[in-house]
């Protein structure tokens, strides 16, 4: 025991350190952009090429999801009113996996992009050669990432809820448990608007988590390639780690 207390000190202060550079890279990231017209066409291009390229496994992983989720309710309530598959369906779709499960996959396919893409301009030197030119890199490089992606998510979530309750459609259809008159019911069934204000909330906090904590990782590559794979490893699981616990603080602060 008194052998490990000199390396669980050792990962505190490594993980103190990293929230501190964390908050100085932040400050550099939100500051005034240099040209206004570059960063506007920055954004658009990273709009394209993270957040519109990642709908094919999003509308994949949505309507499966939401087929499954209402054969298995289907399944778990046949004694229940008819019109309770279709409400679980959606209500389970709009408070919880259209905002984190979704934000989750985006972490992985999202988040290691970025930092990949931020650790091998670091290791080439051409973040040097930003700083060199007088611009600020980190503004530069993460914030239209940033913008971008935290205007884009909750899109992609009502996106996924819709595709989501379609694939519940499906698998009724598909099955006998419930006829698409009565899941449809349900679906309409006491609906709350707020359910869907708060997964878009939820959405933009996760979306600014994993572009954020991906793009700390990647710029703090220093070592060559070997690093830029075990820094978008950590980018991603970091990321998961912090929308897990900020899903529980707003669903506790929001509803």
């Amino acid at each position: 025991m008194y052998l490990c207390a000199p390396y669980i000190f050792f990962y505190r202060l490594k993980f103190f350190t990293n929230i501190g550079r964390y908050i100085l890279l932040m400050r550099r990231v939100f500051s005034k952009p240099q040209r206004w017209r570059i960063f506007y066409a920055q954004t658009l291009d990273e709009m394209m090429g993270l957040g519109v390229s990642s709908l094919a496994i999003v509308a994949i992983v949505s309507i499966f999801v939401g087929a499954v989720i209402a054969i298995q309710t289907s399944l778990n309530l046949m004694s229940a009113p008819s019109y309770m598959v279709g409400l679980a369906t959606r209500d389970s779709l709009i408070l919880e996996f259209c905002s984190t499960m979704i934000a989750l996959i985006l972490a992985g396919k999202v988040g290691s992009n970025i930092a990949s893409q931020i650790g091998s301009m670091r290791i080439t030197e051409q973040i040097d050669a930003l700083e060199l030119m007088g611009l600020n890199s980190a503004c530069y490089l993460i914030l239209p990432k940033l913008l971008a992606m935290v205007i884009l998510v909750p899109f992609i979530t009502i996106f996924s809820i819709a595709l989501g309750i379609f694939g519940g459609l499906i698998g009724m259809a598909l099955t006998d448990y419930l006829t698409v008159d009565q899941y449809v019911e349900g679906i309409q069934y006491d609906f709350t608007p707020y359910y869907v204000t708060y997964s878009i909330i939820k959405s933009m906090v996760f979306a600014f988590i994993f572009v954020s904590v991906s793009a700390f990782w990647g710029y703090s590559v220093r070592h060559g390639t070997l690093e830029v794979g075990r820094n978008s490893t950590r980018a991603v699981v970091t990321s998961c780690i912090c929308i897990l616990i900020f899903n529980l603080l707003l669903t506790e602060l929001l509803l």
